[in-house]
């Protein structure tokens, strides 16, 4: 399963928000075995997002795009997908009529701030979404996440999101699968192994460099696992290897 990742918001690329939706999305994805072949950071600009939803959406199996869903009026998310697709944004009923009890019991439950901030809820704009999308509700979140033919959005807020993808994970189950060798030696030194394994494996092969605190890594990968572990065996009789590092280390499995 081929994915693309677009993560929208004007403040990721002013670099005041660190864009970890991207990379906790990848590593869920790749977990599961699909391969996510694209990861892309736009404004908030509607034309712009609307352009990738309708090119990706044909070129991979899945598009995830994360951002704005409030409603407010800089959330022009859900709106840019329903025009990549083509479809009506529409009000939904279901969602309309959650927003609406969720926005009384808050009131209720905190009339100090209502009365405050003069607080305005626009229902109508966060219960819309792309006609015939199937709404993503999660029970912290306000407005909803929807998937709408192979595009699923989430919302930008990092816990919303994870809690809307776990939701639909299942459903990025892949046929891929890794293993990773770690070794001291140096990367110019594995050009041998690397290309050895590669013409005797049909294997897809990464190779990163070490730091200060960490060893190098190859990552061999394929839809067959056993190939994989074949690779991995024939690497382990010509390279060096060393323990993983602990995540205490700063490292990673």
């Amino acid at each position: 399963m081929n994915v693309a990742i677009v993560t929208v918001g004007d403040e990721i690329l002013a670099g005041s928000t660190t864009n970890t939706n991207a990379s906790w999305l990848a590593e869920r994805l790749t977990e599961r075995g699909s391969t996510v072949q694209r990861i892309l950071t736009i404004p908030d600009d509607r034309e712009l997002i609307a352009d990738y939803v309708d090119r990706w959406s044909d070129a991979f199996d899945a598009v995830i795009v994360t951002g704005g869903i409030g409603g407010t009026p800089d959330d022009v998310t859900v709106e840019a997908v329903a025009d990549g697709l083509e479809r009506e944004f529409v009000v939904h009923d279901e969602i309309r009529e959650r927003l609406l009890e969720k926005a009384a019991a808050f009131r209720d439950e905190n009339p100090e701030l209502v009365e405050e901030y003069d607080l305005q809820l626009d229902i109508d704009a966060a219960a819309s979404i792309p006609e015939g999308a199937t709404p993503i509700v999660v029970t912290d979140g306000w407005a909803p996440g929807c998937l709408v033919e192979n595009v699923y959005v989430f919302a930008g807020i990092p816990d919303e999101m994870r809690a809307m993808f776990d939701s639909v994970g299942d459903e990025f189950q892949g046929d891929s699968t890794a293993e990773t060798l770690y070794t001291p030696a140096p990367e110019g030194s594995l050009h041998e192994a690397l290309e050895g394994v590669t013409e005797r494996f049909d294997v897809s092969v990464g190779s990163y460099p070490r730091s200060e605190n960490r060893p190098g890594r190859i990552r061999v990968s394929s839809t067959d696992p056993e190939t994989v572990a074949a690779a991995m065996a024939w690497l382990r009789d010509r390279v060096e290897t060393t323990a993983p590092p602990s995540t205490s280390e700063g490292g990673s499995k």
